[in-house]
């Protein structure tokens, strides 16, 4: 067996008692001979999860409050003490066999995301139209595909979690919001195939979820590429104001409103433009 670099294992856990402990052997039985540590996070469970997680051998970190999946994360990624960091869920849902190719990978990419591709997949037939859609617009506006734009399981180096920390939020965000930061910024990202099966527990994740996950997409791509986004709304207007001039000329009856669509176009691309100037005048060099 090739050891691997020592790593850090961050699970964030809110009232999952009955997963985590059989989570937590999972992972000591396919990591056993492996330099690493393993991070309970605690997000403020009102059931028996940090007890249990103790009791199966992790360091627990414990919050007074539940505070979100991606504040608990970013606390436990604070209190690593290694370099090379792995997060996954508590709930059963992710391999913990996928781990050591995962960590393997950090060797030549800055993030190996675990894509649940594989031939077993239990994603909720409910969930899988908004995840597609999601999924098909953040690969059009980052210009690469993605196979998975917010799995849960994903190895990453500590520098590119603290370039981008400022920017990953509390909630189920975190993972959309450093997957499309990584590609933005053109880092190495590796998307590693992996099976999915069904959670332990009641689901934390909400039906309104799906419109701040749109919401966090279209921010992002904002932030890092606005043009991706301005271009082609400007272009909307273009090519209405385009077709009310061609159709005003054949009735002869010449309108203001093919001229305000030229002018809405205009506009939507200068802001467009000074949008990309500060973006790229805010954004520090690749380290």
């Amino acid at each position: 067996m090739t050891a691997l670099p020592p790593f850090s294992i961050v699970v964030p856990a809110f009232n999952e008692e009955g997963a985590v402990q059989d989570g937590i052997r999972e992972i000591r039985e396919v990591l056993e001979g492996h330099d690493y540590e393993l991070l309970i996070v605690d997000d403020g469970s009102t059931d028996a999860t940090a007890r249990l997680a103790r009791e199966a051998g992790a360091e627990v970190i414990s919050q007074p409050e539940n505070r979100g999946y991606g504040a608990s994360l970013k606390t436990g990624i604070r209190a690593a003490k290694h370099d090379l960091l792995v997060i996954t869920d508590a709930d059963g849902t992710y391999p913990a066999s996928a781990i050591p190719a995962i960590v393997t990978g950090l060797a030549d990419y800055e993030m190996v995301v675990g894509a649940r591709i594989g031939a077993n997949v239990a994603i909720p037939m409910v969930r899988r139209p908004a995840k597609w859609v999601l999924r098909r617009l953040a690969s059009f506006l980052a210009g690469r595909e993605i196979p998975d734009l917010n799995s849960g399981l994903r190895g990453m180096r500590r520098d590119l979690v603290e370039r981008y920390e400022h920017l990953l939020p509390s909630g189920f965000s975190f993972t959309t919001t450093i997957t499309l930061s990584a590609l933005c910024r053109d880092h190495l990202v590796k998307y590693e195939e992996i099976d999915y099966h069904a959670r332990i527990g009641d689901s934390k994740i909400r039906p309104r979820h799906a419109f701040d996950f749109l919401l966090l997409i279209l921010r992002t791509i904002v932030y890092f590429n606005p043009l991706k986004i301005f271009l082609p709304i400007g272009g909307l207007f273009f090519v209405a104001g385009l077709g009310k001039t061609i159709y005003d000329i054949v009735i002869g009856n010449l309108s203001e409103s093919a001229i305000f669509a030229f002018l809405a176009a205009g506009l939507v691309w200068a802001v467009g433009l000074l949008s990309d100037q500060i973006s790229r005048m805010g954004m520090r060099p690749n380290r």
